[in-house]
């Protein structure tokens, strides 16, 4: 190891100790976020009955198929392109990129809630619902508004307020279950759900939103803000590649979530589709705990990337790999061998069924968890177009093979092909990662040292 990188792997601990406390303080919250969320749907799943629950929960993945598809990441534009100009106080740039950001969000917006209406009603019988509960599902898209928070995401990231995000990720479902509760008390239908769901929404982006826009103005980095000016991405080369790449990677991600969901719904009933939903709920909350680590590793590798540090990047994503999988490990130990009793406890008898395809999308996330490191590593270096191809692989496999192994294997198939998929795509994801290492390397070796280029210029 040469002394240059020697000096860029030094702090390496401190960092890595930030991203484990600011993974804490998400904790707090997504804990709280994965307890009541698994409260609520468990309160509508003893009101409804599971066909009509899965009907709700197909409404809701399509809403939020919508939110990730037309939502550019625009939080890693802010990342990307603001921690420079942040850190060194040069606020006409930063609104550049603030602008920009903001940009994309107003235009996803109105394209998310437009296709929502139109496709909830045109689509009400694909989708999984019918004509009588189209109205109700064509509404609940107008959440979709709402759903678009990248740029104040962001700024909280980049201004490392993850205490807000830890308190805006409990709130949503603290109003989820209160509207649940007061639904369940007043023998409200399906729809009465859903607005309890919505307003949950609503509320936790407007916290959101506005606790993002008082760290701005603290910052005083809104003084002559201009939304006209010089064009959109002035100062910042490769935006709308980065952007789209970003965007791209994320609706692609949504093919291990919202879409499967969808498509099981399609395929075997709503019924299936809310054991497939609950299995991936459950999986989900287990594994928050070490997916928490990735959001706060974003801010720190953006760092480190604006102050040449590459090598610092590679050990800090390494460590956060391992200490993650960990974690996701001791997990799917907990699935396996607590998973029936947990569902019968919390949902009822009728949904112990999804405890076995729940521990094969438990394991999909260990999976997921040991790679965690690697996309963002790929975004931090500028290159996104590489998860993007990974994921367009990997996600149009899965989802070729969905039919197939639902109707040959039911549930069980559709659960070890996720997990399969998770095998692949973190793969795929850490040869490009070699690959960028050694194209480094390489770059490193055939440099001239500086005290050799000036001998030979003397």
């Amino acid at each position: 190891m040469s002394a240059s990188q020697a000096e860029q792997i030094a702090g390496v601990r401190p960092i890595l100790r930030r991203v484990v406390a600011n993974a804490g303080l998400l904790l707090g919250g997504r804990t709280v976020n994965a307890v009541l969320g698994l409260a609520a749907v468990a309160i509508a799943a003893r009101a409804l009955g599971a066909a009509e629950l899965g009907i709700l929960i197909l409404i809701q993945a399509f809403a939020q198929f919508l939110g990730e598809v037309v939502k550019f990441q625009s939080w890693q534009t802010i990342l990307q392109y603001g921690a420079r100009p942040l850190a060194e106080g040069r606020r006409v740039d930063f609104q550049r990129v603030l602008r920009f950001s903001l940009v994309l969000d107003i235009a996803s917006t109105v394209l998310g809630v437009m296709v929502g209406v139109v496709g909830a009603i045109a689509f009400a019988n694909v989708l999984g619902w019918g004509p009588d509960q189209a109205p109700a599902a064509a509404l609940y898209m107008v959440s979709v508004a709402f759903m678009v928070s990248a740029t104040p995401l962001g700024l909280l990231r980049l201004f490392d307020r993850f205490d807000v995000l830890a308190w805006q990720a409990a709130l949503i479902s603290v109003i989820r279950v209160v509207g649940s509760v007061i639904a369940l008390a007043l023998g409200a239908g399906m729809e009465g759900f859903l607005l309890a769901w919505a307003v949950g929404t609503v509320g936790s982006w407007l916290y959101l939103a506005g606790s993002a826009w008082a760290e701005v103005r603290k910052r005083d980095m809104l003084q002559d803000f201009a939304w006209r000016g010089g064009r959109l991405t002035e100062g910042m080369p490769g935006a709308w590649g980065f952007a789209w790449n970003t965007n791209l990677a994320a609706t692609l991600d949504v093919a291990f979530t919202h879409v499967a969901t969808l498509m099981v719904g399609a395929l075997v009933g709503p019924a299936q589709a809310a054991y497939w939903r609950i299995g991936r709920q459950v999986a989900d909350a287990l594994a928050k705990p070490a997916k928490l680590l990735v959001p706060a590793l974003y801010p720190e590798l953006a760092r480190l990337h604006a102050e040449d540090r590459h090598h610092a990047m590679w050990r800090l994503a390494r460590n956060v790999g391992l200490l993650g999988g960990a974690v996701g490990v001791a997990m799917l130990a907990v699935s396996w061998l607590a998973g029936p009793p947990l569902l019968t406890l919390v949902m009822g008898k009728s949904f112990t069924a999804a405890a076995e395809v729940m521990t094969w999308q438990v394991a999909a996330a260990v999976i997921g968890i040991f790679a965690l490191p690697l996309e963002p590593m790929l975004v931090s270096l500028g290159k996104p177009g590489a998860a993007v191809r990974v994921r367009l692989a990997v996600g149009a496999l899965f989802l070729c093979a969905l039919p197939f192994l639902v109707a040959q294997f039911g549930l069980i198939g559709a659960g070890a092909g996720l997990a399969a998929a998770a095998g692949a795509l973190a793969l795929g994801m850490l040869w490009f990662i070699l690959r960028e290492n050694g194209i480094r390397r390489s770059a490193d070796t055939d440099a001239p040292d500086p005290a050799q280029r000036l001998e030979g210029d003397a």
